[in-house]
């Protein structure tokens, strides 16, 4: 982790607030989470902004996780023209068809019993670990994957605000 201000940290911390909330919701869909954010600025160092993501996270609501959860795209089908989506599912790009149809069959089961899409920080997984995470998962509560989720969105939360702090941007480079 960094301890200091970077260039885009420093940027994100001197955004008008318009500015820095439209990257927070690229970073998370969630409202509620951003506006957590934008209350603690400026941050001193990236381990300053994770601190305040982290809280932020712990205190969402089951609808305010919902929100969040909307701004991701099932594993396997990542937003058109998305480079962030496309990037963080990566694992995915080189899967047999054979993989991706049974993803897809098992997406849709899982956003049956749950609701909502299923949610892992998938940056650095293969298809195979991605796949064997949601078949270990469909057979938990509500309550505990709401809680799984929440971790793994902390994750994905975490990834790219580091992209923010470092590059400027969430949404560029690998």
């Amino acid at each position: 982790m960094t301890s200091g201000s970077t260039p885009g940290l420093a940027r994100f911390n001197a955004s008008d607030e318009s500015a820095a909330q439209a990257e927070l919701h690229e970073v998370c869909a969630s409202s509620a989470w951003g506006s957590k954010i934008l209350a603690q600025r400026p941050f001193a160092s990236l381990d300053a902004l994770f601190e305040a993501s982290d809280a932020a996270m712990a205190e969402l609501s089951a609808e305010d996780l919902a929100e969040a959860m909307a701004g991701h795209p099932p594993i396997g089908r990542p937003k058109p023209g998305d480079p962030t989506s496309s990037r963080e599912q990566r694992g995915m790009a080189g899967a047999s068809e054979e993989l991706k149809a049974e993803m897809l069959d098992r997406n849709l089961e899982y956003q049956d019993r749950f609701g909502h899409v299923f949610l892992i920080c998938a940056t650095g997984a293969s298809a195979e670990q991605m796949l064997d995470a949601l078949k270990a998962r469909i057979g938990n509560t509500p309550e505990q994957e709401r809680e799984i989720v929440r971790t793994e969105l902390g994750k994905i939360n975490r990834i790219r605000l580091t992209r923010l702090a470092e590059h400027g941007e969430q949404g560029d480079n690998a």
